[in-house]
């Protein structure tokens, strides 16, 4: 696990307040804390993601929970006056140096079928603050060149205060998202063989595995066993749906790329 060594202030304009640290491996991270704005399940929903990513080969950032204790708070005025609690909170690895993905620098990306993997998970989540918020895909220069990072997955499930309830309401829905940057790839870039890759892990993963990555969900940020069984049955569900939702990103895709869209 992650132990942040020092504080250097917010970082971005998001809603749930990021902060830039650096950790103990060296590495600089945007950290959500538990006491954003919009609640502990911000940190749910990126936990789960980052951890679901991590099985079938997203590109997010890397990202882990970390631990922030009380003489790093003390040390930060800022962190001191927003109550910041002394625990476990969310980080990602900072990114420098990047801009965001639109129709003019697309095509710079090498890793452009990894979208795939990106458009299927958002659809499965009902993540569609990605496409509609044109500040979650990042383009970052590497030394293979230029790399899509697919970011903030605060608002899985529609929202960052999901019930379960909502959950068991929304598991049946279809509703794939292709607005700006995800319509200019299904339309000029994807095609089925694509997203094959990413259908296949998704159908590969276990109960088993998915009960663990719940698990590892940290105490303060889900205390409740009921809400921990609804994410469970959740993707179990999804999981199972995957190729419907495959055929109902096709339609987005032209016949000309093997799609089904007119």
């Amino acid at each position: 696990m992650l132990i942040a060594m020092k504080h250097f202030g917010s970082v971005g304009i998001g809603v749930t307040a990021p902060q830039l640290f650096r950790a103990n491996d060296r590495k600089f991270y945007v950290v959500k804390l538990q006491n954003n704005r919009l609640g502990p399940k911000v940190l749910v929903n990126e936990f789960l993601a980052a951890k679901l990513g991590e099985m079938l080969g997203l590109c997010f950032p890397v990202s882990s929970s970390i631990e922030i204790e009380e003489d790093i708070i003390w040390q930060s005025p800022k962190l001191q006056a927003a109550g910041t609690p002394i625990g476990q909170h969310f980080a990602s690895q900072y990114l420098n140096h990047t801009e965001y993905v639109g129709k003019d620098n697309l095509h710079n990306a090498v890793n452009i079928t990894e979208m795939a993997g990106i458009l299927l998970f958002d659809s499965m989540f009902h993540n569609g603050d990605r496409t509609n918020n044109r500040k979650n895909l990042l383009l970052h220069k590497e030394k293979s060149g230029y790399k899509i990072y697919a970011i903030d997955n605060s608002h899985l499930f529609r929202t960052t205060r999901w019930t379960i309830a909502l959950l068991n309401r929304i598991s049946r829905i279809i509703q794939p998202y292709y607005r700006y940057s995800y319509a200019l790839l299904l339309n000029d870039w994807l095609s089925p063989s694509h997203f094959s890759p990413y259908v296949r892990k998704v159908k590969e993963m276990s109960y088993e595995s998915i009960c663990e990555i719940v698990a590892q969900i940290p105490e303060e940020w889900l205390p409740d066993d009921s809400e921990r069984q609804a994410l469970i049955n959740y993707v179990i569900l999804r999981r199972d749906m995957v190729k419907n939702i495959e055929q109902a990103l096709y339609k987005q895709i032209p016949k000309s790329r093997g799609g089904s869209k007119e």
